[in-house]
């Protein structure tokens, strides 16, 4: 699913304008982004956690020419699935499990 199917999916729902589902998307969206910024953790009960991690420099190596490379250190973005998503799709893999079975 892509942004746009997640706005019409959502005003569907809602019955809300597609407008006003993308401009909340793009918002909540933005003030997230803007948060990571700053370095602060993003938590949403149930759903993940959003948080910046620093990674150190290292060494890589080109596959084509098999070269030593000097990769930077950097920040990264990295989501954490909360405690509710997992439980619910580890029960979605038993239940697939189940009727392969």
């Amino acid at each position: 699913m892509n942004k746009e199917e997640l706005v019409r999916h959502v005003a569907q729902k809602t019955r809300m304008p597609q407008k006003d589902i993308a401009l909340c998307l793009n918002t909540a969206l933005e003030t997230i982004t803007r948060a990571l910024g700053r370095g602060q953790r993003v938590t949403l009960v149930g759903f993940g956690s959003f948080q910046i991690r620093e990674r150190a420099a290292r060494e890589g190596r080109n596959p084509r020419t098999g070269s030593v490379l000097q990769i930077p250190a950097r920040r990264t973005a990295v989501w954490i699935a909360g405690k509710h998503l997992r439980e619910r799709l580890e029960g979605t893999r038993k239940r697939r499990q189940l009727v392969e079975a």
